[in-house]
């Protein structure tokens, strides 16, 4: 039987054309890395691993003995705190998180767990760079020079974060009180052209209930962002991803990118994860409770079957500076979603109720 060709690898580690031997990378939306001086296509093989979930308990308690793990070398970013790992012949760079120029020679050998799924991209660099062409374009209360500096310093970068995902089953036994309201009408004196009057009206109160009972909550791929690089508010508004799509890892889909080690460990991020939890269970008892209002005296929750999974997502990222501060601009590299910090132009934002006001007081003498 014919054996099937595939990518390979040099001993530095990168993705080479099986064909020409040049450098590769993963084109968005592919199965296949196409080379760009022969041409020729480099089939991603799947390595038929399903992506499966992991004991969390087990996990952790054999981390240091049995478990898949794999040695990165990473570069801490002095100015942000970013760990991102490099391709093997890079010696020089700048950070993809503020912009900040790194150097590889200081690199650390991190023991950590290996990948188990990646999300590849889809979204191409030149359609980002349009994004963040358009994204620029509408920042009207920006400082004037803030686009020819963000289109100069803010190169997009591909990069992979890494993210946990928790699955639990919980089980919450609480106690507290139901509210039911009721209606009363009640008497009540005001004075009326100076003379005291009675009059009557009619009030809403409260009579309370002692209520104790126990929910079950079933959560599933709870997402928790693994890196302190990004803002979790907004790295949380590139959700949803689309995790059903999510593929066996394999290096070929990084070949050409960035990645970063996770920051978070497997604890730390289930402590994430469960504060995500705790406000879908503190709902679903405040729904089993009942009535108009409820209180909660006491609620505990035990978390059983826990497992999860380390993914990456894809993530186009641009960081620059402005009066020394960094700003940083995203896109979902599987949707295209769009969220980006920016300064402001309090000069502009001044001038513009200044002219409102004076166009206002116009309107007032001419009417």
């Amino acid at each position: 039987m014919e054996e099937k060709e595939i990518t390979k690898s040099t001993t530095q580690g990168e993705i080479v054309c099986k064909n020409c031997s040049a450098k590769l990378t993963y084109a968005p939306g592919t199965n296949n890395l196409k080379c760009q001086y022969c041409g020729v296509e480099n089939e991603i093989v799947s390595s038929g691993v399903l992506v499966e979930e992991l004991d969390f308990e087990r996990f952790i308690s054999e981390f240091n003995k049995e478990a898949e793990k794999h040695d990165v070398v990473t570069v801490k970013c002095n100015a942000c705190g970013a760990q991102t790992s490099f391709e093997a012949n890079i010696v020089s760079d700048s950070c993809a998180f503020c912009g900040s120029p790194i150097v590889v020679s200081d690199g650390t050998v991190n023991h950590s767990i290996q990948p188990q799924a990646v999300l590849p991209f889809l979204v191409e660099k030149n359609k980002a760079t349009g994004l963040y062409s358009s994204w620029l374009n509408k920042l009207w209360w920006a400082p004037s020079d803030l686009k020819k500096l963000a289109q100069q310093e803010g190169k997009l970068i591909g990069i992979y974060i890494p993210y946990w995902t928790y699955d639990a089953n919980t089980d919450t036994s609480y106690s507290g009180e139901r509210g039911e309201d009721y209606t009363e009408t009640e008497e009540y004196e005001t004075v009326e052209n100076g003379e005291t009057v009675t009059r009557t009206r009619t009030i809403v109160r409260t009579v309370w209930y002692p209520v104790s009972g126990e929910v079950n909550n079933v959560f599933d791929d709870v997402l928790v962002n693994a890196s302190n690089s990004l803002p979790r508010e907004y790295s949380e508004k590139l959700e949803p991803w689309d995790l059903n799509n999510l593929m066996p890892f394999n290096p070929s889909y990084l070949s050409g990118y960035k990645a970063e080690s996770y920051q978070i460990d497997l604890r730390s991020g289930f402590d994430q994860a469960k504060e995500k939890m705790d406000r879908v269970i503190n709902q679903t008892v405040l729904n089993a409770i009942g009535g108009a209002h409820q209180r909660v005296f006491f609620a505990n929750t035990a978390y059983n079957n826990i497992t999860f999974k380390h993914i990456l997502l894809p993530i186009w990222i641009s960081a620059y500076r402005y009066n020394n501060k960094t700003y940083r601009f995203m896109i979902n590299g599987r949707t295209g979603d769009v969220r980006g910090q920016r300064p402001y132009s309090w000069m502009k934002i001044t001038l513009a109720i200044l002219i409102g006001i004076t166009v206002l007081a116009l309107l007032f003498v001419l009417l």
